[in-house]
């Protein structure tokens, strides 16, 4: 991430909390158990790791602020994505990422997945969520740190080709950023996250295990 990015493209906004809280208790808090061992990767804000309910939160991520986020009881590793050697092998039940990938070049993102592979466990569950460029054009490169472009085709076929069987897939999972004047209020997210179409998204949202599990059918939501 370039320098001064958390002062110009990514600021503080306090909304983002009220969407993070709501995330947890309308949708991820079904698909972690508290007794799990969860990895943010590329945590920023920690909005997502500070909501999480589970026997341990370890957060991820190079920028030297980000502790300062983060609430008490979570492990703070400062490194990148590339480099999970602080993390022990088969110790990690559910990883996240959001709005990672575009951020990486597809060499460091191939690094990750081998890398995360060998920390999840063989019940293990990788999350991300992230701009969709099919739905998103026009605005994909607004953000000057975007280096790799991604669809919800393009980004499940790298998953599979690293080892991972993808178990559901959502093409429009939210609307693309906070900055608009559509109110942020958590009821509100959860009639979205509960329609059976999203109106508006633009990110996706793809989860996937490592292979050699056996699977049941991938869960893709429709889209319009």
């Amino acid at each position: 991430m370039t320098s001064g990015y958390h002062d110009s493209r990514l600021v503080y906004d306090a909304k983002r909390a009220v969407v993070w809280k709501a995330l947890w208790r309308y949708y991820f808090c079904n698909r972690i158990n508290t007794e799990s061992t969860v990895l943010d990767m590329g945590c920023g804000y920690c909005e997502f790791i500070n909501n999480v309910v589970a026997r341990e939160r370890i957060a991820l991520d190079t920028w030297p602020e980000f502790e300062q986020h983060l609430n008490p009881g979570i492990r703070a590793i400062s490194s990148s994505v590339t480099d999970l050697s602080d993390i022990a092998d088969r110790s990690i039940d559910y990883a996240f990422a959001s709005n990672l990938f575009e951020h990486l070049p597809q060499s460091d993102a191939s690094d990750a997945l081998v890398q995360l592979r060998a920390k999840l466990k063989p019940d293990g569950r990788l999350t991300l969520l992230q701009p969709n460029y099919r739905y998103c054009t026009s605005e994909y490169f607004d953000d000057y740190t975007h280096v790799s472009v991604w669809s919800h085709v393009s980004i499940a076929d790298f998953l599979v080709a690293h080892g991972f069987e993808v178990i559901e897939l959502h093409p429009r999972f939210l609307p693309l950023t906070i900055k608009s004047h559509l109110p942020v209020w958590s009821p509100l997210i959860g009639l979205y996250l509960a329609l059976p179409f999203s109106p508006m998204g633009k990110q996706m949202l793809v989860s996937a295990r490592p292979t050699g599990i056996k699977t049941g059918r991938c869960s893709v939501r429709p889209q319009l």
